[in-house]
């Protein structure tokens, strides 16, 4: 309700009060002054001249009030020194000091003490937000909340000793016994005992669960979930730990995310990812490392992905990355296509090709398997297009699908020859097979003629 219409309601009220018909008490009862004040110790109000509906108990509570209005003060030395309006203090000397601040809540001795010109500010708890000088919009709900605060301005603690050595740093959120109680950071979220305790500048930073972030002193941009989620972690920033343990000893390294009880819990390198319960459990001082449901190696620049080794997927396809780290898998419908023509006489650039067998480096195969292959710089030599290159343009490994499609039309064509050439043999099987047949007939009839002709030779030599 805005104050003239407040104004206007004790107005109204005080109207009813003087009807005809009701018995105006006089004189008026201890400490029951006009304008809707009420004062009640010594000097309390001593310095009210137009203010209205302020209300004093205690030895020179709000003392110095004049014209301000609203105005709540119990307890001995309440508001001493206060001319606004507004403010509400229970408790010894609370909100002592607030000269032109308004619309502050104190609750509990010396809570607010020393406000002078900060306007929003909520205490309730012995020392809370004692500190307090110009900062605005602060809350803080405990023992020693926020106690040493003096200009910082939007931030809430809830807890004794939450945000307890803030002073200057601005919107932080401390929920819990000590949460945030070394900061001086700016931008800062803490929920549970010992959450961020240690942060002093860090900004921006989240932590959520028992001494979660704990450690962190300057790192900014921080995120933690769960009980000791980065609980060591000290000066890196940009990390995500969700899961209790997660990232448990990291301390300097950045940009590194871990989702899960345990995750990446020993890990201290840079930009490593690990999701699933102990996920990057194996890894430590490597960075770029990326674990999917598998404790993964130490090792940078690798990514383990568990359940899949092994496990058979029937009906499906491969799958494959481009150098943008991009996944997918290769698509064959004619829907996808277009310039379709025969392949032809492109596959016989297989026939340069020279298969090798290999072993990999130390580093990347330390038990040194034999391979087999082929060499991507001499098949870039032989077609440009059957290799693949990385994001700067170097031959990088071999598209052993293509050569496959290749081998499959060098196969099909070989295989038309052959068709060809067992046509041509069976035709000309066929016509030996004729010309055996005419050479039987012509031997059938030589016989039949030289029969006769064997007679008459026999003839001749009995007539001789």
């Amino acid at each position: 309700m805005k104050l003239q219409n407040l104004t206007h309601l004790l107005i109204g009220i005080l109207c009813i009060g003087l009807l005809p018909r009701a018995q105006a008490v006089f004189p008026p009862p201890d400490g029951g002054y006009p304008n809707f004040t009420t004062a009640e110790g010594t000097k309390a109000l001593q310095s009210l001249t137009t203010g209205s509906a302020n209300t004093a108990v205690g030895w020179l509570s709000l003392f110095s009030t004049a014209t301000g209005s609203f105005n709540t003060a119990t307890g001995a030395g309440t508001l001493f020194f206060n001319t606004a309006d507004q403010n509400t203090a229970f408790g010894t000397a609370t909100l002592l000091f607030n000269t032109t601040g308004f619309q502050n809540t104190a609750v509990g001795t010396a809570a607010l003490l020393n406000n002078t010109t900060g306007d929003g500010n909520t205490a309730a708890g012995i020392n809370a937000l004692y500190s307090n000088t110009e900062g605005n919009f602060n809350t803080a709900i405990g023992g020693a909340a926020l106690v040493n605060n003096t200009i910082g301005a939007g931030n809430t603690a809830t807890g004794a000793l939450a945000l307890n050595a803030n002073t200057t740093g601005g919107l932080n959120t401390a929920t819990g016994f000590a949460a945030l109680q070394n900061n001086t950071g700016s931008n800062n979220t803490a929920t549970g005992a010992g959450a961020l305790d240690s942060n002093t500048s860090g900004t921006y930073n989240t932590a959520n669960g028992v001494a979660a972030l704990s450690s962190n002193i300057d790192g900014g941009g921080n995120s933690a979930f769960g009980l000791n989620a980065l609980s060591s972690h000290t000066t890196g920033d940009f990390n995500t730990a969700i899961g209790f343990n997660a990232l448990l000893s990291h301390t300097i390294g950045q940009a590194n995310t871990a989702v899960g009880e345990a995750a990446l819990q020993h890990a201290t390198g840079s930009d490593n990812v690990a999701v699933g319960a102990e996920a990057g459990v194996n890894v430590n001082a490597a960075n770029e490392v990326i674990c999917i449901g598998n404790p993964g190696q130490d090792v940078s620049n690798s990514c383990y992905i568990g359940q899949i080794f092994g496990a058979t997927s029937s009906g499906g396809t491969q799958v494959f990355i481009n150098s943008s780290g991009r996944l997918g898998t290769m698509t064959s419908s004619r829907r996808f296509k277009e310039e379709i023509k025969p392949m032809e006489q492109a596959s016989e650039a297989l026939l340069a090709l020279q298969p090798v067998t290999f072993r990999y480096k130390k580093e990347i195969d330390p038990k040194g398997i034999p391979q087999f292959g082929l060499v991507a710089e001499e098949v870039a030599k032989v077609n440009p297009d059957l290799v693949v290159r990385d994001k700067e343009g170097k031959v990088n490994t071999v598209r052993y699908e293509a050569i496959n499609a290749m081998l499959l039309n060098e196969f099909l064509k070989e295989h038309k020859r052959v068709e060809q050439l067992e046509t041509t043999v069976a035709q000309q099987q066929k016509g030996m097979e004729i010309l055996t047949a005419q050479l039987k007939e012509q031997a059938a009839q030589i016989q039949k003629v030289s029969a006769p002709v064997r007679m008459s030779r026999s003839a001749l030599r009995v007539v001789d």
